[in-house]
């Protein structure tokens, strides 16, 4: 159901490709519905304007200046937070006083890692809505070790391979909270607590499929007591295919990959943000040649300490490889993902590039690294056995895994098992489908919300079974 009145959302993501891909999706999916759609973003990693001429941006000065950001930390996204709250509201309070004339100011969505929202939100009285660009089982694990971090830590290196109480199927080395020594410091426990929190947010958006993790999100509703509102995956919902990515991709691959057998290629990439040794980079190399396999590596610039780009690789490598692979510093990944001569992916499992591979019948070897992406390998690979983890960064392991992914009767059955699970996932997005439903009903919640949120207040009613959740929205006279 389209929006008759024309009304205005608010988007505020986090500066990080992995969540600004998934806002940007979101901004296309409100606007396909009759929304204007405002950008507010930091200036670090701003988004490229000309890729979404439909929108609107407005850039926050983010105090980030001459700070280093190859790789975030807890004082960065203070800073952040705290200097973006005077811009973001001045910001808001001229759209305010000019509502008249333009759309009205329906709610603001944001980021859970943009905290700050909440408190402009507050003192605006304006509704705000978390989104949440992360599986369910995530933030499901994370507040369960929350609620007791005294049960989880601190523990010991012979505790790694044991399973986490509660949590099946995570061990203590899939924790996804920031470990240092086995333990976890009081800040990072903050840090998540902030994150994990909403405020006096009304709702949460989801980039996950309600079919798929149903118990765990029944659960966190319970927990939150706002109504959520599952959307996913945002990449196949959004009609709009601009791109969202902030490096320059490489399109040139694709005609490498023209140039591959079908269900041939293993696409290589760690994404946006990770980084490995030297070490690492060279037992991946010799397990990616050992393995006899074709392969599209990406190696990002900065993505091996103490190294721009590729070479930290063994000498002659590439001449080594010649036509059977090609590295290049930054891919066009849904249009890899998508290509016939892609067979499988090895990746960090962020959950970005978990949906993008599914949804083209990819299977996985996962490597992940920190935050969700433990969560999220042990899931793809235990649970819905749609990919093989890598335990040990070494180069024969590496090798075995990728033959079993490419060429065994066991990689025939992961095969099998991701078409399954795409198909499933394809069904939430039809018309009678969950995410479709989900997405109608959440413009009808964003058209009844009151443009201040000042008595007469919302009042809402979940109403929650084991097969679905449906979302009554009643406004008090």
């Amino acid at each position: 159901m389209k929006v008759e009145r024309k009304q205005s959302v608010v988007l505020v993501p986090f500066l990080l490709q992995g969540h600004l891909t998934p806002m940007l999706q979101l901004g296309s999916i409100l606007y396909s519905q009759g929304f204007s759609v405002i950008v507010a973003h930091t200036q670090h990693n701003a988004p490229n304007y000309s890729n979404h001429p439909e929108f609107v941006f407005h850039s926050m000065d983010d105090g980030l200046k001459g700070m280093d950001m190859s790789f975030p930390g807890l004082k960065t996204i203070y800073r952040m937070n705290e200097s973006c709250k005077a811009p973001l509201r001045n910001y808001l309070v001229r759209m305010m006083e000019e509502e008249e004339e333009g759309d009205q100011l329906a709610c603001i969505i944001y980021d859970n890692i943009m905290f700050f929202v909440d408190d402009v939100a507050t003192q605006l009285k304006l509704p705000s809505i978390v989104l949440r660009t992360y599986s369910a089982a995530y933030l499901d694990s994370m507040l369960t070790i929350l609620q007791q971090p005294e049960k989880y830590f601190p523990f010991k290196d012979s505790q790694l391979l044991d399973p986490l109480p509660e949590l099946h199927p995570l061990r203590f080395k899939d924790i996804p909270i920031n470990v240092v020594n086995n333990t976890v410091h009081a800040p990072i426990l903050d840090f998540s607590r902030s994150m994990s929190d909403i405020g006096s947010s009304v709702a949460t958006i989801w980039n996950t499929m309600q079919d798929l993790e149903n118990s765990l999100l029944l659960s966190l509703q319970e927990h939150y007591k706002v109504p959520f509102f599952t959307l996913g995956p945002f990449h196949k919902m959004a009609p709009l295919a601009s791109s969202t990515s902030i490096l320059e991709e490489d399109n040139s691959c694709i005609e490498w990959l023209d140039r591959q057998a079908p269900n041939s290629v293993l696409y290589v990439s760690l994404g946006s943000l990770m980084r490995i040794d030297d070490k690492e980079l060279i037992e991946t190399a010799w397990g990616l040649v050992n393995s006899d396999q074709p392969f599209l590596w990406v190696i990002r610039p900065g993505s091996v300490y103490g190294f721009q780009c590729a070479e930290a690789l063994p000498d002659g490598f590439e001449e080594m490889v010649a036509e059977r692979g090609r590295i290049v510093k930054w891919a066009p990944q849904k249009q890899v993902l998508a290509h016939p001569a892609v067979a499988g992916f090895f990746t960090h499992c962020g959950w970005n590039s978990t949906l993008e591979s599914i949804l083209e019948e990819v299977p996985l070897i996962c490597r992940p690294f920190l935050a969700d992406q433990p969560v999220n390998a042990r899931y793809l690979s235990q649970i819905y056995k749609v990919g093989f983890e890598l335990e040990v960064m070494e180069r024969t392991v590496i090798e075995k895994t990728i033959r079993k992914l490419m060429l065994s009767e066991e990689g025939k059955d992961v095969k099998k098992r991701v078409v399954d699970m795409k198909q499933n996932i394809v069904a939430a997005m039809q018309i009678d489908g969950t995410s479709h439903k989900n997405l109608n009903d959440l413009v009808d919640f964003i058209s009844a919300l009151p443009s201040r949120l000042a008595p007469p207040t919302p009042v809402f009613g979940v109403i929650m079974s084991s097969n679905h959740i449906t979302i009554k929205c009643i406004i008090e006279s």
